[in-house]
């Protein structure tokens, strides 16, 4: 009973992981096209104020799940170390801390999107400031959130390439599932790099970059909630790995 529970767990593991992958993806789109695409005008800072004004609760909820999504994606970075760590450890911590450098940034930036609240309010001192100037402050706030997550990004497509690295080498995970990994991965340095240098292009090549990103990464999340890991391949490997 004990050894059947042993050869169960890297693919209960690899389930919770595709479950909360899922949920991470699912939030991401939420938060991207429901809330933040609805709320912001770009070039607009007066009618951006005007609908976080009026879509408060909406804007604070997408705020929330966001840390939601960052608790997520720390379980699924400690899952997918201990389903890799037997093809490198190296290369699994390496992985573990390109992708806890990218979600300590993205939760350190949601407070630019509470920070767009401030200037919105109804606190007497902000009757010193010109509507325009408060409807300026509240989207600075928003444009560095912007910035922020590309930053963000950088580091998480690191993880990618590194992730995509370990599981086409894996023998228990489709190679195929890793060279996807590895695509989204270097869509999502390129785009945030663009956006760096040049704003203009990271317009122009994000619609080009985000399908290959969004395919990769839901491939991943699929197969590990479908099908898992081959936990006979993952064994072996496993010890290989402490020999």
């Amino acid at each position: 009973m004990a050894e059947q529970q042993v050869e169960a767990s890297p693919r209960t593991l690899a389930r919770i992981g595709g479950v909360l992958y899922l949920i991470i993806i699912v939030i991401g789109l939420f938060d991207e096209a429901f809330v933040r695409n609805r709320i912001i005008v770009a070039g607009d800072a007066a009618a951006t104020a005007a609908n976080i004004r009026s879509l408060e609760s909406l804007w604070r909820f997408g705020i929330a799940s966001e840390f939601v999504l960052l608790i997520c994606g720390i379980s699924l970075t400690l899952i997918f170390f201990i389903l890799l760590r037997p093809v490198s450890k190296d290369l699994a911590l390496l992985a573990i801390f390109f992708n806890l450098v990218s979600l300590a940034i993205e939760a350190g930036v949601q407070l630019y999107l509470l920070g767009a609240l401030f200037p919105l309010g109804n606190a007497e001192y902000l009757k010193a400031f010109k509507p325009e100037q408060l409807y300026a402050m509240a989207s600075l706030s928003v444009k560095s959130h912007g910035y922020g997550f590309g930053v963000a990004l950088i580091f998480f497509g690191c993880a990618c390439l590194v992730l995509g690295h370990l599981i086409f080498r894996s023998g228990f995970l489709p190679k195929t599932v890793g060279v996807l990994m590895q695509i989204a991965g270097l869509c999502y340095l390129l785009n945030s790099f663009a956006r760096i240098l040049s704003s203009s292009l990271a317009n122009l090549i994000f619609p080009v970059v985000l399908v290959p990103a969004f395919i990769g990464e839901l491939s991943m999340s699929l197969w590990l909630l479908v099908k898992g890991v081959n936990v006979v391949k993952w064994k072996k490997q496993a010890g290989n790995s402490c020999r």
